[in-house]
């Protein structure tokens, strides 16, 4: 059995800034508040005496800063392990636009559908069965306590039915002896 915590990037929008649709082609730097969002993830983990046997994150900057922002403030000296496929997905022609005009472009209908049950618009660049074998075969492996750091696009296919993580929250999936996921918390704010 293990404890995987599934830690979605901290903020990458300041205060007023306008939320455009951020992808796996745009590498944004986490801003004051994402940066702040990642050390106390980590200073929760260490008050609930959390050691993690391992740590992997996502290529991007922002999920990189996170995870070395939060496994320091909990205390642990190693770095993450960059995992390729905890990149976030690519929007495709909607890849750092601002929400309105990919609403515009694509219609409400079709934002629900992947909000709602994951379904991209058919020119987003997901992968989706792709993104579930990488988690199946993550689950089945892990052992002890490990934190994965990514982001919502690929945080979503971890198990059936993920509902959306919020920038700096996380997941609690535990594994059954045969390597089965089991969320314990989902979309979890210290």
């Amino acid at each position: 059995m293990a404890r995987v915590f599934i830690v979605r990037h901290g903020n990458t929008f300041a205060p007023g800034e306008a939320p455009r649709r951020i992808g796996g082609r745009t590498d944004l730097a986490l801003v004051d508040a994402g940066r702040d969002q990642a050390r106390a993830l980590g200073r929760y983990f260490a008050d609930c005496g959390l050691v993690f046997d391992s740590a992997r994150c996502g290529p991007l900057l922002r999920t990189r800063e996170t995870a070395r922002l939060l496994l320091s403030a909990a205390g642990h000296d190693g770095p993450a392990t960059i995992v390729e496929w905890l990149r976030e997905i690519d929007h495709g022609p909607d890849e750092d636009r601002p929400e309105a005009e990919v609403l515009a472009r694509i219609g409400q209908p079709a934002l629900d559908a992947w909000d709602r049950d994951g379904i991209p618009p058919e020119d987003w660049q997901v992968d989706a069965a792709a993104r579930r074998a990488a988690w199946r075969d993550l689950f089945a492996s892990a052992t002890g306590t490990m934190l994965i750091v990514t982001s919502n696009g690929a945080a979503r296919f971890a198990f059936p039915g993920a509902a959306k993580l919020r920038t700096g929250a996380y997941g609690e999936v535990v594994t059954d002896a045969q390597g089965r996921p089991m969320a314990k918390a989902w979309d979890v704010r210290p």
